[in-house]
This record gives C-alpha cells, structure tokens and sequence, in this order.
C-alpha cells in the first residue's frame, strides 16, 4: 500500500468502503466481494480496504478491541508489541515519574497507543512514510493526543523531559538480521541511549552479556508465550534482571544466584520460559523454598505442596524407567493412550517418542524426561490445575 492510497482510504470514499467490506466478509467470498467492489471503486482502494478489513482480523488477538479502529501493514503488525506487554511498560514509566517518550522508531504506533494511554505526552518518529501516516491515524482513530515526525531518527533531538524508547528492527530486505550492528539502529547506538536513560525493547533471546552494566533486563511473557526483553535504563533501571509473567503482571527480580541443588521430592516446578531466560530460577527455587533438581536443569522440586504463578507444577507420582522398552511396558501397564512429554537436558523429541511408543490405552498422562547428574531419569506427573 502505497501513501496516496493510505490517504484515500481514510477519505469518505475509503472509510464507506471499508465499513462494506467489514459488512459483507464471511457473507459473500473474498473473489465476489473484490469483483462486485471493483465495479465502481480503484483496484488498489479496494485491495486496500479488504487488506485492511483482514489484517483487523489478525490484529485482534494482539491488540484487542482496538485493531477494529486501527489501520495496519502486513509487516507492521506482525512486529507490533502486545496490548498487554505495551500497556505494562507504559504504566511503570508513568509510575516512575516520565512526563514524555520520545518513541525512536514508532512503526505503526502500538507503544505510541499504550503511552499515551498511561497519561505520557508522546512524539513518535518514523522514517518510512506510510508507517508514519499508520501511526497517526491510529492515534486519531482511538482519540489519542500525540505527533508522528516523518524523520530519521539521527535527526530528531530528545526533548530534556522526554526518555527515548527503542524498538531496534531486527530485519531487512533480504530477512532476519544476525549482526546486532546491523539492526536498525545499530546496538552501539541503543547502548549509548541506555546510558542516557532509554527504554528499548529487544528480541526475547537477547543474551545476558549484550545488556550493559547498570541497566535492567526485564523478560516478559503473556499467556505463556515469551515475546521479549526490554532493557531499563539510567535511572529506570531496577535490579539487574526482572521477569515479568501476564497476565496478571507476576514478577520475580534478582541477579542470577544459584540455587540450592537437591533430590527430585514429591512436586516438580516448571519456571515460566521469562523466570528461565532472565535467569531467574535460583531466585524462583529460594522465594518457594525448593531446590533444584540439577544445577543445569531449569526444574525446581519441592517436598511440600506449593504453587507460584511464575512455574508450571506438578506432582510426582512415581519415577518409571528411562529406557524406551521398559517406559513403553511400565506406561501400557498403567492402561496409557495419550501421552505429553516434557523434557530437560535430554536428546529426545516428543513427539517422535510418543510416535514410537504406540501406546493404545485408555488413559492420559504425563512424563518428564530429564539428564540429572550423571543418568537421564523419567518421572510420571500430575499437573496440577
């Protein structure tokens, strides 16, 4: 979509074309409904309206209610943040004191929507021209105060009141960028940001050795899936390593201790993939008095009952025998058909495991598989629900 068509999709004609097309999706098929609209109406527009009307559709499941208002592009959206995940950053810096986010390299306004949400005064910067008219038409679209500079961002000074917010792309023309100086802006860049006091948002594999002295690595996950890091700095940054579970904003903080390591009790605990990648499960271990099962293995065991919103738990039944022919007898023995295999520090694939079983009973279960110590040992669980 190229800029003037934008700009005619947010005009009278393009705003009643959209609405039809929102009206008709699922009624009449997309090939009817693009024939029957290209009669009277520019091709482009009406690929235009119907992308958009599809891409609301996708949206959804980030953004919530609001991508029924927003526009979008393809590839915007798939690098938009999380509803959640923005709205939480952008409440603890207003929680902090900010008055101001400068967003450097703002794509179609997702953070933008969620700062000024939280009550900041925004300025967004985005050099690719379609994304920044996105930008401010969907700040529009949801009554939301805000400026959308079309600029690089090399050129735009920081107001003194404004914290700089980075979101380095991580992808070009030719794919995903591997070469951290070549992100878009380079990482010497977003370090020099952070000593002044940024917020960027990095991909969730970011490595610990990447996050400079002084700064906060927060890892952040929402309804289980791992979506990123987000670094704090200057006078933003708390402890050193932060994870952050969503819903319902559960955190654990610390600087990577190492956890008491013991026998495998009545309950395993399963950390959540942000306690892991922060880190964090030494601390996990201490805050539900557990222990882990190995020092390399990210389950923490516990000899009473004990949950926590940052871990997955289960409750140990019995241990059964590693090797494949006799855990195949030991689970047929228990009358066994379906089968989830969880593992650590094993070479085993699941599925092709369960594949190889044939198993054909009646009854569901769940196995840990797990290198601890010398031996690898299996163990038959319970989730608790």
């Amino acid at each position: 979509m190229d800029l003037a068509t934008f700009e005619r999709l947010l005009g009278p004609e393009g705003q009643d074309l959209l609405a039809e097309v929102h009206e008709r999706a699922g009624i009449e098929s997309d090939l009817a409904l693009g024939t029957r609209l290209r009669r009277d109406h520019d091709v482009g527009l009406v690929a235009a309206a119907v992308t958009q009307n599809h891409l609301r559709g996708l949206a959804r499941a980030k953004l919530g209610d609001d991508a029924a208002r927003m526009y979008f592009t393809h590839d915007a959206l798939e690098q938009a943040t999380r509803a959640p995940v923005a709205t939480l950053r952008a409440e603890r810096l207003a929680a902090s004191g900010v008055v101001a986010v400068l967003d450097l390299g703002c794509g179609i306004g997702g953070d933008l929507v969620a700062l000024a949400r939280a009550g900041l005064r925004v300025r967004g910067v985005e050099l690719d021209p379609v994304r920044a008219a996105v930008a401010r038409a969907n700040l529009a679209a949801l009554g939301l105060d805000g400026e959308v500079l079309e600029a690089d961002l090399a050129d735009v000074v920081t107001h003194d009141d404004e914290v700089p917010f980075l979101d380095p792309a991580r992808r070009d023309g030719r794919g995903r960028v591997l070469d951290p100086e070549q992100m878009t802006p380079p990482w010497s860049y977003v370090e020099r940001m952070l000593a002044r006091g940024a917020v960027v948002k990095t991909k969730p594999g970011l490595a610990h050795a990447m996050v400079p002295d002084g700064v906060e690595a927060q890892w952040v996950s929402d309804g289980g899936d791992l979506v990123e890091a987000c670094l704090w700095g200057g006078a933003l940054a708390g402890p050193p390593r932060r994870a952050t579970v969503l819903p319902g904003g559960h955190e654990l903080t610390g600087s990577g201790e190492p956890g008491e390591v013991g026998d495998v009790g009545a309950w395993l605990h399963e950390p959540d993939d942000a306690v892991i990648r922060a880190g964090l499960v030494g601390e996990l271990a201490q805050r539900i008095a557990g222990r882990l099962v190995d020092p390399h293995l990210a389950y923490v065991t516990t000899d009473e009952p004990v949950t926590d919103p940052m871990a997955r738990s289960f409750t140990v039944v019995e241990e059964l025998p590693f090797r494949e022919k006799q855990l195949k007898a030991a689970l047929a023995a228990r009358d066994v058909g379906t089968l989830t295999v969880k593992k650590r520090g094993v070479d085993v694939v699941p599925e092709q495991l369960v594949r190889r079983l044939r198993l054909t009973g009646t009854r569901t279960a769940t196995i840990v598989l797990a290198r601890i110590g010398p031996g690898a040992r299996a163990f038959l669980v319970d989730p608790v629900r």
